[in-house]
């Protein structure tokens, strides 16, 4: 970033490389749960979750290496403590595509925007607006109408799941938010940091559970490499770059469209 003057006639065309940028970024979250679908079973679940992150990671720590040295041992605990936190939502989002539908998992996730108001209003204390607690309960009724299918059934075990991962990225807001020790440390180095953790949970339970991610690797062909990479480089490293040069209120915005 810089800090000269951009004149005027070019901040619209700069605003929407930015806005083009960040539909890119949703474009490819979207698209995430069909490319997790297509690669994952049941027994290779955490053998693509350390090979997609696996493959990120290299980058991130070259990128930062000198913001991650600057980081202090508190900084650094509260960044993995927030990568434990991560490893479960990772855990429960891709369990969950697997035992359910994409559409599915893309609908119930995005409550995560109505789980984490409210539970910020709850440590607050702070009472929601009228207004909001009727908007919320219309996109969970939209939600609810939606992952069915041809008509009102028990949610299987896959919908629970990404409810629980919903609930887990509240979590994971929240504390980010509220963790005293990982304020003032860069997003570039708190993210690697949690990756690495995320990994290193991926691994060790890996190890005991499933098909190891060597194997894995070695059984994928073309299609299964090509979601992986799609994975591993615009869903996961282009968007997080894009993010980090995008202010906090634009990716709001654009992220909801």
């Amino acid at each position: 970033m810089t800090s000269i003057a951009v004149p005027g006639t070019l901040r619209p065309a700069r605003a929407w490389h930015t806005d083009l940028s960040l539909l890119l970024v949703a474009v490819c979250w979207g698209a995430s749960y069909l490319a997790a679908k297509d690669i994952t079973t049941t027994r290779t679940v955490l053998a693509v979750l350390v090979l997609r992150f696996a493959l990120v990671l290299p980058v991130l720590a070259v990128a930062g290496h000198r913001a991650l040295r600057a980081l202090t041992a508190a900084q650094w605990r509260g960044a993995a403590l927030l990568g434990l936190i991560l490893s479960g939502i990772f855990l429960l989002e891709t369990y969950g595509v697997v035992h359910t539908s994409a559409t599915n998992a893309g609908l119930i996730i995005s409550l995560t925007m109505i789980f984490t108001p409210l539970a910020e209003s709850a440590v607050t204390r702070a009472r929601p607006t009228p207004a909001f607690l009727g908007a919320a309960a219309l996109s969970v009724l939209g939600v609810a109408l939606l992952t069915q299918n041809g008509g009102f059934t028990r949610p299987g075990p896959g919908d629970l799941l990404m409810l629980l991962a919903a609930l887990a990225r509240t979590l994971h807001v929240l504390t980010m938010s509220r963790l005293r020790s990982v304020r003032g440390a860069g997003a570039l180095p708190l993210t690697t940091v949690q990756l690495g953790t995320a990994v290193a949970v991926f691994a060790a339970l890996s190890a005991g559970w499933g098909t190891s991610p060597w194997a894995t690797a070695a059984g994928f062909g073309a299609g299964e490499w090509a979601g992986l990479l799609f994975l591993a480089a615009l869903c996961t490293l282009f968007a997080f770059f894009v993010l980090l040069c995008t202010s906090p209120s634009r990716v709001g915005s654009a992220l909801s469209w």
